[in-house]
């Protein structure tokens, strides 16, 4: 095992009845020492389970885990040194936001004094002095994640587990304590795991990206290798807002019709699409644009739906049954059933075979 590696997972198997969990199915990887490595997925894939057994909290039926080094082969939780957030706050209702983040010291056995050092040190990075006398009935739901963090942090951990710990919050408090996450896990340099089922959470923190689907890992890069070059065409849809576009297509002659599109390419796009099977082309928002009247190389579809955001609005068009998405800057004066006509960057297609479990053809 490379000694930069903190965290490896090697052949990781795990069964449960039918119903009774997310099955694992061969999950290997490793997080490198201060790495953030957010692993994603939809609901069911198995993303929680295997923080779990990171955590000692569930035990696989099959592979190997390593902590630095270390087999954790029936060690149990308290003794693989690692804190979990969980998405509930799993507070102490009757003690004070200082008991909370001191107990996992109390119990310890730690030092008065030190304990009490520790949790002013977490609270003035968590912003939370002020509120240490409080019970966490008093406090927001946002300052109650901060005090579970709090509680991780003073235990001084060789990882950092998170399960989804922002779940719970409204739109603004997820954004703001995103940032924050992002900002403590980089200050104290430790290593971390954060499962999530949001893509902009796992944009915005992973310094690289696990993505799962049915128990089993896809693909794991950096954000922008994701974004640019995803694994397959689950992994293309499931990161980017809008997602992308995937459009049925097949080659004839020297273009490619995908939809209304006839889409001239370079040869080796053409050589790489006439391999598929069942070919599939995926367009990002931003790869469509509107094009003049009299542009021949653009096809003309409905607008179905305007979404303005402000700095820029995402068109759902259509056509011929098609449904594509479609951002533009700025506030766009088109409406539900407006015509417009839609020009392809065909430079910037990627091509999956559906009939390879939606593969990228390299």
């Amino acid at each position: 095992m490379s000694e930069d590696v903190e965290v490896l997972l090697e052949g990781i198997e795990k069964r449960f009845e039918e119903g009774d969990g997310a099955a694992l199915t061969g999950i290997s990887f490793g997080v490198r020492k201060g790495e953030l490595l957010v692993v994603v997925g939809p609901s069911g894939c198995g993303k929680s389970t295997t923080l779990r057994i990171i955590a000692g909290l569930e035990e696989a039926d099959g592979g190997a885990l390593h902590i630095a080094g270390r087999p954790m082969t029936h060690v149990p939780p308290q003794e693989r040194d690692v804190a979990m957030v969980f998405q509930g706050y799993a507070l102490y209702p009757q003690m004070t936001v200082r008991e909370n983040i001191e107990f996992p010291l109390k119990m310890r056995k730690v030092e008065p004094a030190e304990r009490r050092k520790r949790s002013d040190d977490a609270a003035r990075m968590l912003r939370l002095e002020r509120l240490l006398d409080r019970l966490p009935s008093e406090l927001s739901g946002g300052e109650r994640q901060r005090v579970a963090m709090g509680r991780a942090i003073v235990r001084r951990p060789r990882v950092f587990l998170f399960d989804e710990p922002l779940s719970n919050l409204d739109a603004a408090l997820r954004q703001e304590l995103r940032v924050e996450i992002g900002a403590m896990v980089r200050k104290l340099g430790v290593t971390a795991v954060y499962v999530t089922h949001d893509q902009v959470e796992a944009m915005t923190l992973g310094d690289r990206i696990c993505v799962m689907q049915k128990g089993k890992v896809l693909q794991i890069a950096s954000p922008r290798e994701i974004y640019e070059a995803p694994a397959t065409s689950f992994v293309a849809t499931f990161l980017g807002t809008p997602r992308m576009n995937l459009v049925q297509a097949k080659v004839s002659g020297e273009v490619l019709l995908a939809g209304p599109f006839r889409l001239g390419v370079a040869s080796d796009v053409l050589a790489r699409a006439r391999t598929a099977s069942k070919l599939v082309v995926g367009v990002r928002p931003e790869a469509l644009r509107l094009a003049d009247a009299g542009d021949t190389s653009a096809a003309e579809l409905e607008v179905a739906v305007s979404e303005p955001l402000g700095a820029e609005t995402h068109l759902v068009l259509r056509a011929e049954g098609l449904e594509l998405r479609l951002r533009t800057p700025g506030f766009d004066p088109r409406r539900p059933g407006d015509r417009v006509k839609v020009a392809v960057d065909a430079g910037r297609l990627h091509l999956f075979d559906e009939a390879r479990d939606g593969a990228r053809l390299a």
